[in-house]
């Protein structure tokens, strides 16, 4: 029976948790994820931890930050003044934002604090700096 290594595309459903049991996503009810191993598309922990598996195997991968979305960085945090921000926008802490970079590439922005001239941003993704946990079931290497 074949295995998964470098270069295959593959299809799984997986579950994705914090340490704490939490989930953050899954392809439960949805259609499984496809990527191919190793082209750095998705996380490098998630790519490694299928490498090996063979279809219909199940496992439990966990990813170090490192290896997941990055360590929180402080310097990806910032003010914004509120005159930039569109007229009656009630910016509010928790809510998530999309912005754009200067070459015009969207990213995603949480509101981490409100003041009376300023909303502070975190560039941040939500999930670095963080540990996870994924359940996979290797569906097919396409």
């Amino acid at each position: 029976m074949a295995v998964v290594k470098n270069g295959d595309s593959v299809k799984i459903n997986y579950k994705g948790m914090l340490e704490d049991g939490s989930v953050f996503d899954t392809s439960e009810g949805g259609a499984p994820l496809e990527f191919r191993v190793g082209d750095g598309e998705f996380l490098a922990g998630l790519e490694k931890g299928v490498v090996g598996m063979k279809v219909g195997e199940s496992k439990t991968i966990r990813i170090s930050a490192d290896e997941g979305y990055g360590a929180h960085k402080a310097e990806r945090i910032f003010e914004w003044d509120k005159s930039r921000l569109p007229s009656g926008f009630d910016a509010s802490a928790g809510q998530q934002l999309q912005m754009y970079r200067a070459d015009g590439m969207p990213i995603l922005v949480t509101v981490v604090g409100v003041s009376e001239n300023a909303v502070t941003l975190d560039c941040n993704h939500p999930l670095a700096g963080k540990n996870l946990v994924f359940d996979v079931t290797l569906e097919e290497i396409v």
